[in-house]
């Protein structure tokens, strides 16, 4: 039995909490702080004040932003 490999942003976030030492939630917080923002601004917001590389911080934003548009099933 082999495990589905996680593909997409998310494939990102173990590099990210080791790099930066904080969970994906925390830095999701963060670009939800700053909404309604453009999807680059929230990415730049990231590199100039956390100094997160521009790869990570897409990948946080893109998932940020496709999880908020997903309704929540009641």
């Amino acid at each position: 039995m082999t495990a589905d490999k996680i593909k997409g942003p998310a494939s990102y976030f173990p590099s990210i909490e080791k790099k930066y030492g904080r969970p994906i939630s925390d830095w999701q917080a963060l670009v939800r702080m700053h909404y309604p923002a453009k999807h680059m601004e929230l990415v730049a917001m990231l590199k100039s004040e956390h100094g997160i590389g521009h790869g990570h911080a897409n990948a946080i934003v893109a998932y940020t932003l496709v999880e908020d548009e997903t309704p929540v099933p009641r």
